[in-house]
């Protein structure tokens, strides 16, 4: 599966590159994005290195990375991520996205998030998973609009939340 622009009302997703780094380093620049993921917010020169993993690809012929940056239409500015892993011949996807703070709280991730699940679904994926903290309840707020529904099913900690055909 090959990445390509997605649009939405107020956003252009971008297929990642390595010089998307300097500007997303300063958009996840916020201790407070890794909440309920862990870790800290990265260098540049750390994202450079960590997006030039993503665009060269899985090594696993079998998975896809799908990577995109968010621009906000409207000032030109890059505001946050989505990702996806295909797998399964290209029927399952397990997505996540984060969003900048200064841009939270507008719908973006929503829209964002929906316009992802949108394409998947028009590229012949049938599952689309994702795990959010239970805490996180802007993350589950995220995975209702783009029309995943909450499981049972936990990993390390997160609710999977699931949108498939029967």
């Amino acid at each position: 599966m090959r990445r390509e622009p997605i649009t939405t009302p107020r956003l252009d997703l971008l297929p990642l590159q390595v010089e998307h780094a300097e500007e997303m380093a300063a958009v996840l620049d916020d201790p407070a994005l890794h909440t309920f993921t862990g870790g800290a917010p990265s260098s540049p020169d750390a994202l450079r290195t960590r997006y030039a993993r993503l665009v060269a690809g899985s090594p696993d012929p079998a998975v896809s990375w799908l990577n995109w940056v968010l621009r906000l239409r409207d000032t030109g500015r890059l505001t946050g991520t989505v990702q996806a892993t295909v797998t399964g011949h290209g029927r399952t996807a397990e997505i996540a996205w984060v969003l900048g703070t200064p841009w939270q709280r507008r719908g973006l991730a929503s829209e964002a998030a929906t316009g992802l699940v949108a394409w998947l679904r028009e590229h012949g994926v049938r599952t689309v998973v994702a795990h959010v903290h239970p805490d996180h309840l802007a993350s589950a707020a995220v995975a209702r609009a783009a029309g995943l529904v909450p499981t049972e099913d936990t990993q390390d900690g997160e609710l999977r939340w699931r949108l498939g055909t029967p």
